[in-house]
């Protein structure tokens, strides 16, 4: 397709991403069970927002600029891995048998939406990964228009993906209503999960 060269693999490629678990899915399972569909579906989209800004970061050359700048890069790592641990000491705070009965701490999904944008947009390391990434797939004399379909197929892909996790993820969110025990240990964990990703983002970055 265009200049896309192992076309298949390219699309493999993107799913076997998709699939290895990272903070962004915790933020996207974590607004889901709080607050159902439409408040993950929020969240998907704001991680979607920030892969496509690091995409085109990427493709801008930002990555280049961060690498002759390893005083910036370095600063949004560490930025990147307090908000995940902060993150995650809300979770392991929360009232959990207030969490899906009182409308205090019910939130908007532009909450969320911006919880899982700063996830992604936190994470400099993802536009290593896309810098990484579309050279393996793309031909020495493509044309620009090959790098907006490759952003495009990344998009729609994880769209698809994280549709179908906020699907699977209410319903299980929805059998654990019942279960105050089950929610309150799948609430810690995700706490722990996101403290976990961002003392092992800060670990990298020593």
């Amino acid at each position: 397709m265009l200049d896309i060269q192992n076309y298949t693999s390219f699309v493999l490629a993107i799913l076997v991403f998709q699939l290895i678990p990272g903070a962004g899915t915790i933020a996207i399972l974590n607004a889901t069970a709080r607050q159902g569909v439409a408040v993950g579906m929020a969240a998907v989209l704001g991680t979607l927002l920030g892969d496509f800004v690091m995409m085109f970061a990427a493709v801008a050359g930002l990555a280049a600029t961060m690498q002759a700048n390893p005083m910036l890069f370095s600063a949004l790592q560490w930025f990147g891995a307090g908000y995940l641990c902060w993150m995650g000491l809300q979770l392991l705070r929360a009232p959990i048998s207030t969490v899906a009965t009182s409308a205090q701490v019910l939130h908007s999904p532009r909450v969320y939406f911006r919880q899982a944008l700063m996830v992604s947009v936190t994470n400099p390391k993802v536009i290593l990964f896309f810098v990484a990434f579309f050279p393996l797939f793309i031909r020495p004399q493509a044309q620009t228009l090959t790098l907006a379909v490759m952003m495009a197929h990344v998009t729609v892909l994880s769209l698809l993906y994280q549709t179908g996790l906020v699907l699977v993820g209410n319903v299980v969110a929805a059998r654990l209503k019942s279960l105050p025990s089950a929610r309150k240990i799948a609430t810690r964990l995700a706490g722990l999960a996101l403290i976990g990703f961002g003392l092992k983002l800060a670990a990298n970055n020593r």
